[in-house]
């Protein structure tokens, strides 16, 4: 069964990562409005609106194969490219800010994070499965990123990555992708509902044991140069940084935070009630704290920023024409040379 942690009560998110988090689910779902608003031009026949080239980062499969194709061909696909863009930025954070696209940015890990507040509320304490079984479990995530990065890396070679990028299913993917939410299966829905509910009775259930992507930003933010340290003379031992780390980690017990389950959420570093034990900070040769309220600035300058400079750039637009679109809409996406998934 699952083992509890402190009965503390929930305490307060930091405020700049909540409002951060808010903003892009905002926007995230905005964009699907937005998305949903044109397929239903297309299936109608009219070309109307303006498709919203965020929804490829529902994507990570195809950006990580564009990815392939990027690093063997040189060629930046521009089908579709915002994926790939959004996928870097992932990939950059990871490797500068630790895994703050999980706890700042990712719209999985904010609902993620909202179930685990209720649960907390609901139970009276942070329930957490035995070490004997959460290590385990732990590693299924990184199996799967292993299986992914197998089949991509591995066993796709370049001229099968440059055809699956040209191919039918490819150019419809973003489409297909919203049938798989708008025409659910049964099976489809109670998968779904099954993990909302796994999500509300272990927090992070998702993230913590299956998210291969947040395997990945795991492995890279080991190179990340920020850490959070704690400083024992100055640490009180009142163990609050333990209990508000959303991972479990035992900050209390450590000096520096190597973990690649730390998302850099700076939960343990804004709770912490005694100045100087707990900070992020720069490397060992040139130790500097990095305040939260620059920390945010710095995650949003690097993952809203590089949109910004994709789109400057002619990197963020896909180069298939609207007109394509609506045409394959109106034959149906039904037929063998787009899959079976969607409806």
């Amino acid at each position: 069964p699952p083992t509890t942690r402190r009965r503390a009560r929930p305490r307060p998110p930091f405020p700049r990562r909540l409002a951060v988090q808010v903003l892009t689910l905002a926007v995230i779902l905005g964009l699907g409005f937005q998305f949903a608003n044109w397929v239903a031009h297309l299936e109608a026949g009219r070309i109307a609106g303006v498709r919203p080239p965020g929804v490829e980062g529902f994507l990570p499969i195809a950006a990580l194969i564009s990815l392939k194709h990027w690093l063997v061909s040189g060629e930046f696909s521009m089908i579709p490219p915002a994926g790939l863009v959004i996928l870097l930025l992932a990939l950059a954070t990871g490797l500068l800010l630790k895994k703050a696209f999980c706890s700042w940015l990712c719209p999985v890990g904010t609902a993620s994070e909202g179930l685990a507040r209720l649960s907390h509320r609901v139970f009276g304490r942070k329930l957490r499965l035995p070490r004997w079984l959460d290590l385990p479990l732990m590693s299924l995530k990184y199996l799967l990123l292993a299986f992914f990065l197998h089949a991509i890396f591995v066993r796709m070679s370049g001229p099968m990555i440059a055809e699956f990028l040209a191919s039918p299913y490819n150019r419809v993917a973003d489409i297909k992708m919203l049938y798989f939410f708008t025409h659910m299966s049964a099976l489809t829905m109670q998968v779904l509902a099954g993990l909302v509910m796994l999500s509300f009775v272990l927090p992070y259930f998702w993230c913590r044991y299956l998210c291969p992507y947040g395997g990945l930003l795991g492995a890279i933010s080991w190179l990340s140069p920020l850490k959070v340290r704690r400083s024992a003379p100055d640490c009180i031992d009142c163990g609050r940084c333990a209990d508000v780390c959303p991972s479990f980690i035992p900050v209390d017990r450590l000096g520096t935070v190597t973990s690649p389950e730390c998302t850099g959420c700076l939960e343990c570093v804004v709770h912490c009630p005694q100045p100087g034990a707990i900070a992020l900070e720069t490397p060992r040769w040139w130790r500097r704290p990095v305040r939260p309220a620059v920390f945010a600035v710095l995650v949003i300058a690097v993952f809203f920023g590089g949109i910004g400079a994709a789109k400057l750039s002619g990197h963020w637009e896909s180069e298939i024409h609207h007109e394509e679109l609506r045409d394959r809409v109106q034959r149906g996406l039904d037929g063998p040379e787009y899959g079976h998934f969607g409806r």
